[in-house]
């Protein structure tokens, strides 16, 4: 089994999607496919869901995804102690990221890395979308985690993984205990969102749209962690990453509706600033989130090919 060929089924995992993962590694998406298909074949186990769009992991897919990316992470470790045999790791390391991003995944992320090495000193810092964005710019912070990222002429970016969209309610909200809801009941319901401002607000209305589907949403909210407390004090609906209300769901405060027709997910990435010269403390942090090696040297051709493949995929998946 071919290292290789892990790396690939990673990336298809944390971007539900063949083409995407199949540009990066620079191959057709039926290479990539194949390769799915033949650790399938290895492991007499389906890991993914191919009926469904964005693709779903199996519950077996899951835990070899999370598995893979514990193992190469330690490779790509062992690597560097192997290259750096005799100089430690130190130094500092200063990451803007959006709130739900520091809510989802920072504190076990920050843990870990202050595990693997305890001399660097890393700080994150939680704010909004276009604090980040200045924060690169400005070199308070070598590394940005943000939503829909997107490389300019000054940024560079990467695509960290694609998070599933989920309608969620209230426990006594009259949608809390359906088995599912069709995308269509929600059209003239009230449902609480983010504020209009922010880039996931206006893709969450424009998939409505695009489907027909005018709610009538109650927006302001410039952070989730708002936007959850709103919709349990108002026994309200919305549209939120699944990960960030993985807690909420857990004691029942939120629930999770089943929507088999809401097709959307939110994509994360890492950004930099095109031409800065990022530490090894900086580039550890980036493929500890990657699960492979962060590349800041990768060319501007390279990111054109990247983005252009991301903007030929069906709008299901795109708007999000």
């Amino acid at each position: 089994m071919q290292i290789r060929a892990l790396r690939v089924f990673c990336d298809i995992a944390s971007q539900r999607s063949f083409s995407r993962a199949a540009a990066a590694h620079g191959m057709t998406q039926s290479a990539a496919s194949q390769i799915v298909h033949h650790l399938e074949q290895d492991l007499s186990v389906q890991l993914i869901d191919r009926s469904k769009r964005p693709l779903v992991l199996t519950a077996a897919g899951q835990l070899y995804f999370e598995g893979l990316q514990r193992v190469l992470f330690d490779l790509h470790t062992l690597d560097q102690e192997v290259r750096s045999f005799g100089k430690r790791l130190a130094g500092q390391v200063a990451v803007a990221s959006i709130y739900s991003v520091g809510l989802s995944y920072m504190p076990s992320a920050k843990s870990e890395f202050a595990e693997r090495h305890p001399d660097v000193d890393l700080h994150i810092e939680f704010v909004i979308p276009e604090r980040v964005h200045e924060s690169v710019m400005e070199g308070t912070a070598d590394l940005g985690l943000i939503s829909y990222p997107k490389s300019t002429r000054t940024l560079n970016c990467v695509t960290w993984q694609r998070e599933p969209m989920k309608l969620i309610s209230a426990p006594d909200h009259p949608f809390a205990n359906r088995r599912e809801v069709r995308l269509a009941e929600l059209n003239g319901q009230l449902m609480m969102g983010f504020d209009p401002s922010l880039k996931v607000q206006r893709e969450i209305a424009a998939y409505l749209t695009r489907n027909g589907i005018r709610p009538k949403f109650d927006t302001g909210f410039d952070n989730i962690d708002s936007l959850i407390r709103a919709i349990q004090l108002n026994s309200g609906i919305g549209i939120l990453p699944e990960p960030a209300i993985r807690r909420e769901v857990a004691n029942d405060s939120l629930r999770v509706i089943q929507c088999p027709d809401l097709e959307i997910t939110r994509p994360l990435g890492i950004i930099w600033r095109r031409g800065a010269r990022l530490g090894p403390a900086a580039l550890e942090f980036g493929a500890l989130l990657l699960g492979r090696p962060l590349k800041p040297d990768e060319s501007s051709a390279e990111l054109r090919r990247r983005a252009d493949a991301e903007s030929k995929q069906p709008a299901s998946s795109a708007a999000s």
